[in-house]
């Protein structure tokens, strides 16, 4: 099992001909995540959008390994440089796509064409893991899903599962995370989340144990589950927490990258290949977290 980040990279370093393919790579930080990758030895990139550009930042960020990477040139178009990076993936060119200098939205458009995308599942997710000292969490959905219903919760809880065991995971425990642990009719969350757990009690939800509705101190302390009595094969031992809604995923992650202080990576699950979607302002270090995280994905 990889139980920090370090593990991580070093575990996606080890997959063999391994190619991410970046959308927009004509900024700072989007270039100076596939010098990293590179460097690194965790994998080489396709870098679209514009050529002269790109070329630039290669010459002054890395002249030594300028002229090792491929370069697609579709100008400073970001909405042809997303098609051509959905193209490269549908072709089997990459395993991941990075979002570089194009917004979310954007790239998320092309992935999800109907003609020309890469969609594989009727619901896509995010699903972020973070370096806890213990170990590495995961948590979903903070960036897609805005209120998912029953169905879409299921999905989320077998990406999330599915992410886990990417990591070594054999068995994922999934907590589904809700205010209260007791179900009560006027809180829906508490009663997909029973209903959920009812499904994977009668194998409906595969490779995983699910358990739900619980509170977030049940979820991940195993006192605070004696203390108020409750008998869970999750509880206080959670590997991957599912929240309600976006705005509780939202606020979680940042609250982890701001007042925690931990090391963050996601990806977009539901697609051909992971869809890696970092703010723009991300650090090139967290865009490579999400590509390494996004291979071992797409290696399993």
């Amino acid at each position: 099992m990889i139980k920090n980040f370090t593990e991580m990279l070093e575990s996606a370093k080890a997959i063999e001909g391994k190619k991410a393919i970046i959308a927009g790579a004509h900024g700072e930080l989007p270039i100076e995540a596939a010098i990293l990758a590179k460097t690194e030895g965790l994998c080489d990139s396709i870098l679209v959008g514009d050529a002269e550009k790109i070329k630039g930042l290669l010459q002054s960020m890395a002249p030594e390994i300028a002229d090792t990477f491929e370069i697609i040139d579709t100008g400073s178009d970001l909405v042809a440089a997303c098609l051509e990076s959905v193209r490269l993936a549908k072709e089997n060119k990459g395993h991941v796509i990075l979002k570089g200098k194009a917004e979310t939205a954007q790239l998320l458009k092309a992935v999800l064409d109907k003609e020309t995308g890469i969609r594989t599942s009727k619901v896509i997710c995010d699903i972020l893991a973070y370096e806890h000292p213990d170990k590495i969490l995961f948590m979903g959905d903070g960036g897609i899903n805005l209120l998912p219903d029953l169905a879409e919760k299921v999905a989320i809880v077998n990406s999330g599962a599915q992410v886990a065991r990417a990591f070594g995971i054999k068995d994922p425990k999934v907590a589904l995370i809700c205010a209260v642990e007791k179900v009560n009719p006027k809180m829906p969350a508490t009663i997909d989340a029973a209903i959920i757990s009812a499904m994977n009690k009668r194998g409906q939800i595969k490779g995983c144990t699910v358990d739900g509705p619980l509170a977030f101190d049940n979820a991940i302390d195993e006192e605070a589950c004696k203390i108020k009595g409750i008998d869970s094969p999750v509880g206080g031992k959670t590997d991957v927490l599912i929240v309600p809604n976006i705005e509780a995923g939202n606020i979680y992650g940042k609250m982890l990258t701001y007042y925690c202080n931990y090391r963050v990576a996601h990806a977009v699950m539901g697609t051909k290949v992971p869809i890696l979607i970092p703010s723009r302002a991300d650090s090139g270090e967290t865009k490579m977290l999400c590509m390494a995280m996004g291979l071992l994905v797409s290696n399993n």
